[in-house]
């Protein structure tokens, strides 16, 4: 069996995450006190929206983060030229799992 080298980028601010096709298997992130959303896209920056996450806001007065964790299901989510990543809002810390 072949092994598979996944690749982990994290991020908090929008960037690219790969220069070449990739393959999105996970997103991980923390969301503060206000709504945000996490957009991945292939292409760059002004590429074609593949995927987009509404994150609710946080405990800000708490003083706690949301966390989650999203798996992308089957064999991920494919980025045939390169893949963005676009944060907004309370979104602070995003980790992006990909080949």
């Amino acid at each position: 069996m072949d092994k598979v080298s996944v690749k982990s980028k994290h991020v908090t601010t929008s960037v690219e995450i790969s220069a070449g096709p990739s393959r999105i298997f996970s997103i991980y992130y923390a969301s503060e006190s206000t709504l945000g959303t996490i957009v991945i896209k292939d292409g760059g920056s002004s590429g074609t929206e593949l995927l987009t996450i509404d994150v609710p806001a946080g405990s800000g007065t708490a003083g706690e983060d949301i966390v989650y964790q999203v798996d992308v299901p089957g064999d991920g989510l494919w980025c045939k030229t390169s893949s963005y990543c676009t944060v907004t809002g309370g979104v602070d810390k995003v980790t992006v799992f990909y080949q």
